[in-house]
């Protein structure tokens, strides 16, 4: 939709969530202060291609709130265009804003956007030197990179490999003013201070916040489903690194994937997609078309429209719209990418009494896991890495107790399984399911208390302003 504004869809929500609030009339101008983007910096740099040629690039940070710091947002490689590109980038940070108040992660959101078409488009050293661009700008120039102001992670387009480049610039101009260089992105390979869970950690954020709306009776009641995952019809539209783990983590747990959606074509199966192999046959072929045992989807984007009973679009956003709402079958519509819903189409699904999941809660599981990356770094130490050996010989010492007073041998199997040492992977998995939990539970109580007339993603967003608001009233910036 070419009238599309991504920024004014998600400040509708803010809005609708807004009203259930006092702070316009106890706060006046509060509002506002949350809902405004604090900066958004264009730049137009000049990029050296392999040929010898200079080409200008335009790339944009946007920092939409600071009532926490450092702001923390992703930087992607997407074309936008000249039009929409600071309402798409500041929508994206904002997003950020409110699913870090939400699931009480303290950092303000931010945004990255790197103009470009496609990475295919250039070599690899030419991505290189655009990303050492970029960072160079966002440091040196602008000044806004640092692991206490404004800390980049992976996005769209972007992964380990770029975080990596962006650290060892940062390094080369930053050392002097920032006490913990390490942690100024997260994201980063492990060898260089990233955590093993980080590639799948929104993958397994959007797992764990379905596996807990499905284990609602009342609210599976009313969706004429059962609880649990096991069973469950899934359609994943979106096979990128979110996309993909999700529906990983949802078939490893008894889920079925009858549909899969992607830009190269879109299949369907009642008896079911092995993921693996989907993904296999797709490496070889450069589609998904054709796979055995499955029905070619004739438009991309009709795998949206076929029925489920849980729908995960993990594209880009606006995916679900006025224009196909009506058209939508599934019961749960989980969304793990950023804004795939219009507030429209939210309205539309909602009275048709479908459950939509939404992204500022469920595709927080990057963000978190990246909280946990900055701490290791700005800490100097892994998690665990001091007291594991405390603890496997207190767990010993408690069971030879036990042995003693029962008089009672333990098979040695269950107690090295007692005492097993948790890896920094166990203890990032159990933080991320820690931090997602009581974010649900705290939506739910919300709900609840409009006896279930408002959608989850209005009492997330109520969450999300009451904390940011409750933020700058104890910060004594409002009266």
């Amino acid at each position: 939709m070419s009238d599309y504004k991504f920024f004014e869809e998600v400040n509708r929500y803010f809005d609708k969530a807004a009203e259930l609030t006092r702070f316009e009339k106890d706060q006046p101008g509060l509002l506002r202060q949350i809902k405004r983007c604090n900066s958004f910096i264009h730049e137009s740099m000049p990029v050296k291609r392999d040929d010898g040629s200079i080409m200008n690039i335009d790339a944009y940070r946007a920092r939409h709130s600071y009532h926490k710091l450092p702001t923390k947002g992703g930087i992607n490689f997407r074309w936008i265009e000249d039009a929409q590109d600071e309402n798409e980038v500041v929508a994206l940070a904002a997003l950020m804003t409110y699913k870090c108040a939400l699931a009480d992660v303290p950092f303000g959101g931010a945004k990255g956007t790197i103009r470009i078409r496609s990475k295919k488009d250039f070599s690899p050293s030419e991505i290189e030197r655009i990303i050492r661009r970029y960072t160079y700008t966002f440091t040196h120039i602008h000044k806004v990179f640092h692991s206490e102001k404004d800390v980049p992670a992976p996005d769209y387009g972007t992964g380990s490999q770029e975080m990596a480049w962006i650290f060892d610039t940062y390094k080369q101009f930053a050392s002097d003013d920032d006490p913990n260089p390490s942690a100024c992105v997260t994201g980063k390979p492990i060898s260089i201070g990233g955590l093993r869970e980080r590639v799948s950690a929104t993958g397994r954020g959007v797992f764990i916040g379905l596996r807990e709306v499905c284990s609602q009776p009342d609210i599976m009641g009313r969706l004429g489903l059962s609880c649990g995952l096991e069973g469950k019809r899934v359609i994943v539209q979106g096979l990128g690194n979110v996309g993909y783990h999700t529906a990983k983590f949802l078939e490893a747990n008894g889920a079925i994937i009858i549909g899969l959606g992607e830009i190269d074509g879109a299949i369907h199966s009642a008896k079911g997609i092995p993921l693996d192999d989907a993904m296999l046959f797709r490496i070889e072929h450069g589609t998904l078309k054709g796979f055995p045992g499955t029905k070619n989807v004739r438009r991309i984007s009709d795998i949206l429209e076929l029925d489920c009973d849980i729908l995960i679009p993990a594209a880009l956003e606006n995916q679900i719209t006025h224009l196909n709402a009506d058209k939508i079958r599934a019961k749960i519509v989980g969304e793990a990418a950023n804004g795939p819903t219009s507030s429209y189409a939210n309205d539309i699904l909602f009275s048709k009494g479908a459950m939509i999941v939404p992204d500022i809660f469920l595709n927080a599981g990057g963000v978190i896991v990246s909280y946990f990356e900055w701490l290791k770094n700005r800490n100097h130490i892994g998690f665990g890495q001091i007291d594991r050996r405390f603890d496997k010989a207190r767990l010993q010492n408690i069971l030879a107790v036990v042995e003693e007073q029962t008089h009672t041998k333990i098979d040695p199997n269950r107690i090295e399984h007692v005492t097993r040492l948790s890896t920094e992977e166990d203890l990032v998995i159990s933080g991320l399911e820690g931090t997602m939990i009581p974010a649900f539970e705290q939506m739910r109580v919300i709900q609840k208390e409009y006896s279930d007339t408002i959608d989850l993603r209005t009492a997330a967003y109520f969450l999300a302003i009451t904390k940011i608001g409750q933020c700058y009233l104890d910060q004594g910036i409002f009266p």
